[in-house]
């Protein structure tokens, strides 16, 4: 592909993921997947090339642009070679006619920005949001120890305070290393790891995890857990839960049940674990601000409307969680955002309505004391931005 066809094709790319964000259709990166799936010619640097630019696009444009020419143009501002593509004749784009429009350049829509200025963060933390994140495992005791998959693996470094993480360079083929493959470790976030030793989960606990996904933080509490103890794996989505099985087999997790739940029903599906439970931990599903790094078009996709949504489903799922919680157990309570309406404003409203409860002032390696927990984001940690609250019961 030429400079100018690679610039083509990432318009096309960018009018497929304007609309997947408006009508809530795949990633970007399986559209981008996909495209090129169909399109063999394109060699693995034109791949890079244009994934490179499809995302430098995305990271600029705070508003859902209107089309993927706008997006392109916009971006054509900085580096100004790309404008020479316009109208260079072949694959390339036509030529920029007089008044195109160009998208407007910015970190979040409007409203969303002002939002998470009110929750104290500022225009660099914002910026930080969409840098390039880092690459992070987490070493599994189960299988080995973080000083020998720190000399197996090349440019692996520690991360202060956790002692069972490692960054590498971005760029690392880990899933082909021979230690992946024996479940040595396990890619995970920093921030992630952090906000798992919140639960404070013990061998020999009973320990529900009420939104497992596909079991990243389910494996972090299996190891805490020393694999002994009982460990329920549970959400709504079975194509999510359905990877946890072969990861934890990977990993030499022999406690993690799986159980998969009703939405709305949920406490009918967990009815024998009432009272029951040491520890629940709810990893919300959340607006995901705090994961833009890796997603920048979730800017594009989230609206206030959505946002309702999200909010009153984590307030039941919190209501469902203090059911689970024996008289002394606690409730750990995870989002990946930064919105103070899924964080902060949640434990307070749980507070509010639950008596004998109250929150549990945390010490984690990384994050900031913020509202009745804490709060990690990149500008400050170097993770991706979470909010965590423990909570008691008595």
């Amino acid at each position: 592909m030429t400079p100018a066809a690679r610039t083509q094709a990432a318009i096309e790319l960018l009018d497929a993921v304007i609309v997947a964000a408006r009508d809530g259709g795949a990633a970007a990166d399986t559209i981008i997947a996909r495209y090129f799936a169909q399109r063999r010619y394109a060699g693995s640097k034109d791949r890079r090339a244009v994934r490179a630019l499809v995302y430098d696009a995305i990271r600029l444009l705070g508003e859902r642009p209107q089309s993927g020419r706008a997006a392109m143009l916009a971006l054509a501002r900085d580096p100004p070679e790309l404008m020479a593509h316009f109208g260079a004749g072949g694959h390339a784009p036509e030529a920029v006619a007089d008044g195109e429009p160009v998208a407007e350049t910015g970190v979040a829509p409007q409203w969303l920005t002002e939002r998470l200025i009110a929750a104290g963060l500022t225009i660099s933390d914002l910026q930080a949001l969409l840098d390039r994140a880092p690459l992070d495992i987490r070493v599994n005791p189960l299988r080995s120890d973080a000083d020998s998959v720190r000399s197996a693996l090349e440019g692996a470094g520690p991360i202060a305070g956790l002692p069972m993480a490692l960054r590498l360079p971005v760029d690392s083929q880990i899933e082909r290393h021979p230690l992946w493959n024996d479940g040595a470790f396990e890619v995970q976030d920093a921030g992630s790891q952090a906000v798992s030793l919140a639960a404070g989960a013990a061998p020999g606990m009973t320990v529900v995890d009420l939104c497992a996904g596909g079991g990243g933080k389910t494996l972090a509490l299996a190891a805490l857990m020393a694999n002994q103890g009982r460990l329920i794996a549970c959400d709504a989505d079975r194509g999510r839960l359905s990877r946890l099985t072969p990861r934890a087999e990977r990993a030499g997790v022999t406690i993690a049940e799986t159980r998969l739940l009703n939405p709305g029903r949920e406490a009918e599906a967990l009815e024998d674990l009432t009272g029951r439970a040491d520890i629940v931990l709810v990893d919300a599903p959340c607006s995901g601000t705090g994961t833009w790094r890796r997603n920048p078009e979730a800017r594009w996709r989230l609206t206030s409307q959505r946002l309702e949504t999200l909010t009153r489903l984590q307030a039941r799922l919190l209501d469902v969680a203090a059911s689970l919680i024996r008289p002394g157990g606690s409730l750990t309570y995870i989002v990946c955002s930064l919105l103070d309406a899924e964080g902060g404003d949640q434990i307070e409203r749980f507070l509010a309505d639950h008596s004998g409860w109250h929150a549990e002032t945390l010490a984690l390696p990384l994050g900031t004391r913020h509202a009745d927990g804490m709060r990690l984001t990149p500008a400050h940690d170097g993770t991706d931005g979470f909010f965590v609250a423990k909570l008691h019961c008595t």
